[in-house]
């Protein structure tokens, strides 16, 4: 799977991990100096609570475009530290 923002690739993995229909990418292979911390969080009961990032390619950035569960419940651990996208990333099979 492959998450594109303006043409940019941020993240692209064969090991991503599907939840509420959304892909989550492992961390190593989120290209990390497009993502910037957001001072958003969210708590979803099941999952946790989310942390944000906005995404910025070429100068134009996308708030809360990302997020992640850093320490998530213990029954959804396999989404720990992994980044799914929205707000117009799209996120599609190579």
């Amino acid at each position: 799977m492959r998450a594109v923002y303006k043409g940019t690739t941020i993240a692209e993995s064969d090991a991503t991990v599907v939840v509420e229909g959304n892909h989550y990418f492992p961390p190593e292979s989120v290209r990390s100096e497009y993502l910037h911390s957001s001072v958003m969080v969210s708590l979803c009961a099941w999952k946790g609570v989310a942390r944000y990032y906005a995404i910025e390619v070429d100068g134009e950035r996308n708030t809360n475009a990302a997020w992640s569960y850093p320490l998530p419940w213990p029954w959804i651990r396999k989404i720990r530290r992994h980044v799914a996208f929205w707000k117009g990333v799209e996120v599609h099979a190579n």
